[in-house]
């Protein structure tokens, strides 16, 4: 049964005397019958530890993201003192894009994907999303769900929690809906090092869930799975890792688990292009049956498997030599810092480029590339240890852009044909979604795509 909005239900101990309870917490309602409080209300102030505490670690990369703070993000108010900051963060629902875009990286991820049911169309997935919508609001206002809630984050705050929502290219047939799907939606091509797994692959909706805590993190997952009910099931779900916010002395950008700093040549939003790069525009392009999507970004899901075994068999050498990048310190080969630019004219003592032709670092910069550019926002995975000893590891890459054929699509392209990377890696399963704009006040995601 869902506890009362006003009235959530917190265990105490045995021994718990009122005067005590009243010394720990504040806001706190008695009754008769109980004492009760909500997640919400378990709040604590954030002030500059908590920006700072939000700042540590957000970064991540496939290949790569930097540490940036993103819009919508604050603090929740409530019990000074009752939370650390990194309960206590809270990202907005609402706003002009969704949550968890250019929110910084967060320590635990969901990736999963739903089909509708058979025989469901558009009234069934508007309800679907209406009620995904009011779920992922209340759970990132720290919240508990709005029916049946679990009980697994009763004593959490939000944590920074994001639930980020996508249409792919067959949920626009399924919902009779054709004429208003974007022409950028077009299947992504095939590349010749793909090895992908149908079933793990596209989606008729998808959803990203991010968190600062596991519990907070599973606990969206499972409401928005109960959510579904009969009118969506899993076709495929994911779980990833990043750095917790925190761990590193500095903020810093994180490494990969090759163990290379990624993520250095990541657009920022501080950037004049950066919203043109990532957010489709409010006018065109394209026929005014896709406005719908102005203000939302394209999201290329692909799952990397990394071949740990043989990359860690590389000296330290051949490892930066593939990537164009020290190990230590990212540094690109040609000197300097983690964000020096790259000499990639410069020829060594042995009449060679110092930065190789194959190097990654090389084939993926934006000026290698006409400028293009996406907005790198991955977890890192780790399945378990395979009948042959290797680690079933990797990457749960994420990227944003405006337009994935001026994005991801020629970066690949460039990728498949020659990055010296690609013998260390294996595509096990793509996926290219729709994620528009953030939701007004009382508005549900898709809302516009839906009921316009």
């Amino acid at each position: 049964m869902a506890h009362r909005r006003d009235r959530p239900h917190v265990r105490h101990r045995p021994d718990d005397r009122p005067q005590d309870r009243e010394d720990r917490l504040t806001s706190v309602t008695e009754s008769n019958t109980d004492i009760e409080i909500s997640r919400r209300r378990l709040l604590g102030t954030v002030g500059a530890a908590g920006a700072a505490g939000l700042a540590l670690g957000a970064a991540g990369g496939a290949f790569g993201q930097s540490a940036f703070a993103g819009s919508g993000s604050g603090s929740a108010s409530g019990a000074a003192g009752s939370l650390s900051s990194l309960g206590a963060t809270q990202v907005a629902f609402h706003g002009d894009h969704q949550a968890g875009i250019t929110t910084p990286l967060q320590s635990k991820g969901h990736l999963v994907a739903f089909d509708l049911a058979a025989g469901a169309g558009r009234t069934e997935a508007a309800a679907l999303l209406r009620r995904w919508s009011e779920t992922a609001r209340r759970l990132m206002a720290g919240e508990t769900a709005p029916t049946d809630d679990t009980g697994v984050a009763l004593d959490a705050g939000p944590s920074s929690l994001t639930v980020t929502f996508g249409f792919g290219h067959s949920f626009f047939e399924r919902t009779g809906l054709t004429a208003r799907r974007p022409a950028a939606l077009d299947p992504l091509p095939d590349f010749s090092s793909d090895n992908l797994d149908a079933q793990r692959s596209n989606g008729d909706l998808w959803v990203q869930i991010g968190a600062n805590d596991g519990l907070v993190a599973f606990h969206a997952l499972r409401a928005l799975q109960k959510d579904a009910g009969q009118a969506a099931r899993v076709r495929w779900q994911m779980n990833g890792f990043n750095r917790s916010p925190g761990a590193t002395a500095a903020p810093m950008t994180a490494r990969n688990l090759m163990g290379q700093i990624d993520g250095t040549g990541n657009p920022k939003p501080s950037e004049p292009d950066f919203d043109k790069r990532i957010f489709v525009p409010a006018a065109g392009p394209g026929p005014a049956e896709h406005a719908w999507m102005a203000g939302g970004s394209y999201a290329v899901v692909r799952r990397i498997r990394m071949l740990l075994d043989a990359w860690d068999a590389q000296p330290l050498a051949r490892q930066e030599q593939v990537i164009g990048r020290t190990k230590a310190t990212g540094a690109p080969l040609t000197g300097g810092g983690e964000t020096t630019e790259m000499a990639l004219d410069k020829i060594g003592v042995d009449g060679k480029p110092v930065i190789a032709a194959n190097a990654h670092a090389r084939i993926s910069a934006p000026e290698q590339n006409g400028g293009a550019a996406m907005l790198r926002r991955p977890f890192s995975f780790h399945d378990g240890i395979g009948p042959d000893g290797a680690p079933d590891a990797g990457l749960l890459f994420v990227c944003w852009q405006a337009d994935p054929l001026r994005g991801f699509v020629p970066v690949q392209r460039k990728l498949d044909r020659g990055d010296a990377l690609s013998a260390f890696i294996r595509h096990e399963s793509s996926g290219l979604y729709a994620v528009p704009a953030g939701p007004r006040t009382g508005e549900y995601v898709g809302q516009r795509l839906l009921e316009g």
